[in-house]
């Protein structure tokens, strides 16, 4: 038995994603290359547009939806935000958090088509407890035990051996995530896969807990079941806020898709995956998946996706950087879009981005550019043209929440006619303050 899978069995990991890592540490240790230059790629020009697609027919949307599950990556715990609980925990406007308003939609969904849609969360071991202690306040959604299938977890590496790290001081930090690509190893391991499959459900829409912009929608729905397509991926048009984001590309080789992220994209290359021109579609991480198609790739596989495997260079305490150096392996769902052939993809509007990665993003959310919809989606004041503004705050002074709030303690500033807004230094917005056009403001620094 294997080091890697010794560890991962009496810590609790089940045999197929235990396989899926071995297979991406094989990668690893064959010297595969993981990087994805300029040259092996073409940029997609064009794409079918959402508003463009036919509608779907209200005789059809009963059907879709009782075939149709909804699955919420729930998994993080929003640590970079000084959080210590489940990140859909953090509240998002009027009270309510991002669980709350994922809840309410789909109870909107349910009432509105007089039917049990299907809901699941994909939890980590840290977010679970936390997860559904709160679901209780939705009894009308289900048993939260039932509602929730849980994500594995991967050992670090020792960078010189390709061994499982060991670090008494503190045994937690021996394991990361293995990134959200373990969604498929792990739906089906946990049984879900086959349960859904079982009562006739046939299609997946599969988004991030904090992206409140993805909501079930009719049209792409109806799209995936007519194209017959096993895997499809919203894209949205990139902007300077998004260049750092993972880019959607045509492989040269056989005229496939396939994603590219940025620690896939070699330093030489770095000002084209930049390019917001060139590279035009960012992956929103809202798929939908035949769930027919998952399973028959996932058993002609051995339980898992060949993902493409993404290498990060850490050190086992992320707090001490003179502690040993690790390699954390992870996989990205969106990678999947390249295992399928015809897969295929769909420009969205931006109002289905809106997920919450910095404080600065968390202040956009709560600002007067966005607005909550009757039915709890959460979307883009029609006034913003689909274009959020682009928020910095000095990570020295308001990279935290409870730094965020003390700023905005008198209220949230108006940012529906901002542009730019970039803060440095430690200041508290005054109250009715708005913001117009490009706004730079510095205030004490320490």
């Amino acid at each position: 038995m294997s080091s890697i899978r010794e560890k991962m069995e009496e810590a609790g990991v089940s045999d197929v994603p235990i396989r899926a890592f071995e297979h991406n540490v094989g990668i690893l240790k064959g010297g595969a290359r993981m990087m994805i230059p300029e040259d092996d790629i073409r940029p997609i020009e064009a794409l079918p547009k959402l508003e463009e697609l036919p509608t779907a027919e209200e005789s059809e949307a009963r059907s879709l939806l009782q075939a149709a599950v909804i699955i919420k990556l729930n998994g993080g715990l929003g640590t970079g935000m000084g959080l210590q609980k489940a990140k859909s925990l953090l509240e998002v406007r009027d009270g309510l958090n991002f669980l709350d308003l994922t809840a309410r939609q789909i109870l909107a969904l349910r009432e509105k088509f007089g039917m049990p849609l299907q809901f699941l969360l994909m939890n980590s071991f840290s977010t679970s407890a936390d997860t559904r202690e709160f679901l209780t306040k939705y009894p009308d959604l289900g048993d939260p035990a039932s509602l929730e299938f849980l994500q594995s977890k991967a050992p670090k590496l020792d960078e010189n051996s390709m061994e499982p790290i060991e670090w008494p001081a503190d045994p937690s930090h021996e394991w990361c995530p293995p990134g959200h690509g373990d969604l498929y190893p792990a739906i089906l391991s946990s049984g879900k896969l086959d349960e859904l499959l079982a009562v006739g459900v046939r299609y997946a829409f599969v988004s991030n807990s904090d992206n409140l912009g993805a909501t079930l929608n009719l049209d792409l729905l109806n799209h995936l079941a007519k194209s017959k397509a096993p895997f499809m991926m919203e894209v949205t048009r990139r902007t300077e806020a998004d260049n750092k984001g993972g880019h959607l590309a045509v492989r040269k080789s056989d005229g496939g898709l396939l994603l590219r992220e940025s620690a896939q994209c070699p330093k030489e290359n770095k000002e084209a995956f930049e390019n917001v021109d060139t590279h035009r579609y960012f992956n929103t991480n809202n798929l939908w998946i035949n769930l027919e198609s998952l399973k028959q790739a996932l058993d002609a596989q051995g339980g898992f996706l060949p993902l493409a495997v993404i290498r990060n260079a850490k050190t086992v305490d992320p707090r001490k950087k003179d502690s040993p150096k690790v390699i954390q392996l992870e996989t990205a769902m969106g990678a999947a879009i390249s295992c399928f052939d015809g897969a295929i993809a769909v420009d969205v509007p931006r109002t289905r981005f809106a997920p919450v990665k910095t404080t600065g993003d968390l202040l956009t959310l709560r600002s007067d550019v966005y607005v909550v919809t009757d039915d709890f989606r959460l979307e883009l004041h029609p006034d913003r043209n689909n274009v959020p503004p682009v928020v910095k705050l000095d990570s020295d002074h308001y990279k935290l929440v409870d730094q965020l709030e003390a700023a905005i303690v008198n209220g949230v500033p108006s940012l529906i006619k901002c542009d730019r807004l970039e803060v440095t230094g430690k200041m508290v917005f005054e109250a009715g303050a708005e913001f117009e056009g490009k706004v730079s403001l510095s205030g004490e620094r320490r």
